[in-house]
C-alpha cells in the first residue's frame, strides 16, 4: 500500500515545475519518499543560498502531496545536503585581488576614552534557581515539544520544575500538557500557575482564547513576558525551563539582555538549512554573554515500526557536526517517531506516560547532559534561572 502511495507522490511530484526547467523529480531534487500512518515524509534539495527563493515550492509540494489519496498529511523539509540535476549554486566568480593598502601615520594622541558604563544587572526572578531557555532559529523543529519533554526529564531528576511558554504568538505547551481553564489568581494580582504531571505551568494559551490572534508590537510582547515571569507564584523551584518564541527577533533579544539566562538550548533538525537558522540563534546568544549549553538535534532519523528500517529522512548528524564545529556541547538526538507526535497531540508526553521507553530516555540523557553543561559553565543553585530555547 505505502510503495502505491509512493509512487502516486512521485508522479504528481512530476507535474510540478522545477525553477530553471523540467520537474523536480528529474532534475534530482527530491529524496527517498517515507509513508508511515497515513503521513508522508521527504525533502527538497535547494542552493542552501537561495533556500527563501524556494519557500513556495516546499509549500506547494507538501500541499499536492497531502492530497495524494491514502494520506492524511505531508511533512516536508528544504536541504541543500545532496546536490543534484543542476540546483547547485553557481560558483563564484574569480575577482581580482586589490593592492594591499598604503601603510598610515599614526593618528596624533587623543584622550583616554571614558570608563564604559556598567550594563545594570538582570533581575532574577524569586524563588527560582535557574532558568534555562530552549530556543530554535525557526520554526516546525520541534521545540515545544523539546522543552515539555526536557522539562520533565529535570523533574525526574528530582528537580523542582516550572516551565513557560513564552512562544506569545503560537503557545503550544497547554495542547501538550493537556492543560485546560484560566490560572486562578492569589491576593487579586498574582497567577497561581497551572499544574500538569507535577510541573507547574504557564502560558499566554490558558489567558487567551486558542484561535484568538496575538498581533501584538515588541513593546506588548516584553510587557506579558515579564508578567508572567514576575507575576506569577513560581516559587519555589529550582529550575524554569523557557519554551522560546522561534527566531532571533526583539522578544528574544530582550529576554536574553533583561532576565539571568543561566544557559540556552538550542534545538535544530539535521538538515544544513536549518541548522543555517540555528547559528543565528547560538550567535544572538554568545552576543548578549548568555552561555550555550549545547544544541538537539530533533527529527534525526526514523526507524519504520514494521520493518526496523531505519531512515534518515532530513539527513543525520547535521547538528553534531555544527556542534563540534563550534566548540559547544552537543545534547544528543531525538528520532522522528509517531509516539512522540501522537503523545504531544494528545497531551501525553512521553516523559510523562513512558518513563521508561527509549524516547524517554532520550530525553532523560539531554537533560542530564544540559545539567553539567551548566554547571560546567559556572551555574549554580544559588544563581539566578535558566532559560531554555528549543
Amino acid at each position: 500500500m505505502s510503495e502505491d502511495i509512493k509512487a502516486r507522490i512521485l508522479e504528481m511530484l512530476r507535474e510540478l515545475p522545477a525553477p530553471g526547467g523540467g520537474d523536480v523529480v528529474s532534475r534530482g531534487m527530491v529524496s527517498d519518499v517515507f509513508v508511515a500512518d497515513g503521513k508522508a515524509f521527504f525533502s527538497l534539495s535547494v542552493p542552501a543560498a537561495e533556500a527563501e527563493r524556494f519557500e513556495g515550492l516546499r509549500q506547494e509540494a507538501e500541499r499536492r502531496a497531502a492530497a495524494v489519496p491514502g494520506l492524511t498529511s505531508a511533512m516536508v523539509a528544504l536541504t541543500a545536503e545532496r546536490r543534484g540535476g543542476g540546483m547547485e549554486a553557481r560558483p563564484q566568480e574569480r575577482r581580482p585581488v586589490p593592492p594591499p593598502p598604503r601603510p598610515v601615520p599614526p593618528p596624533a594622541a587623543r584622550p583616554a576614552a571614558p570608563p564604559p558604563v556598567p550594563r545594570a544587572a538582570k533581575q532574577g526572578v524569586p524563588g527560582v534557581g535557574r532558568i534555562v531557555a530552549v530556543a530554535s532559529g525557526k520554526g516546525g523543529v520541534g521545540k515545544s515539544t523539546t522543552a515539555v519533554n526536557l522539562a520533565l526529564a529535570f523533574q525526574a531528576q528530582g528537580l523542582r520544575t516550572g516551565l513557560l511558554d513564552a512562544d506569545i504568538y503560537g503557545p503550544s505547551v497547554p495542547r501538550l500538557l493537556g492543560l485546560k481553564g484560566r490560572p486562578e489568581l492569589e491576593g487579586g494580582r498574582i497567577m497561581r500557575p497551572m499544574e500538569a504531571y507535577g510541573l507547574k505551568a504557564m502560558s499566554m494559551g490558558l489567558l487567551v482564547d486558542e484561535e484568538t490572534p496575538m498581533i501584538w508590537r515588541g513593546p506588548m510582547v516584553m510587557s506579558a513576558l515579564n508578567q508572567m515571569l514576575r507575576e506569577v507564584a513560581w516559587a519555589p523551584l529550582d529550575v524554569l525551563v523557557v519554551d522560546m518564541p522561534p527566531g532571533t527577533g526583539d522578544a528574544q533579544l530582550t529576554m536574553a539582555q533583561q532576565v539571568p539566562l543561566a544557559g540556552a538550548v538550542i534545538v535544530s533538525t539535521p538538515q544544513d538549512l536549518a541548522l543555517i537558522d540555528a547559528r543565528k540563534g547560538l550567535a544572538m546568544f554568545r552576543k548578549v554573554e548568555v552561555p550555550v549549553l549545547g544544541i538537539v538535534e530533533n527529527m534525526s532519523y526514523f526507524v519504520a515500526p514494521d520493518t526496523g528500517t531505519r531512515y534518515d529522512i532530513f539527513g543525520h548528524g547535521g547538528a553534531r557536526a555544527e556542534a563540534e564545529r563550534l566548540g559547544v556541547q552537543f545534547l544528543g538526538e531525538v528520532p522522528l517517531e509517531m509516539a512522540i507526535r501522537e503523545g504531544s497531540d494528545a497531551g501525553a508526553p512521553v516523559m510523562a506516560v513512558h518513563p521508561d521507553g527509549a524516547h524517554a530516555r532520550a530525553y532523560a540523557a539531554i537533560a542530564e547532559r544540559t545539567l553539567a553543561s551548566m554547571e560546567a559553565a559556572g551555574s549554580t543553585a544559588g544563581k539566578a534561572p535558566t532559560i531554555v530555547f528549543e
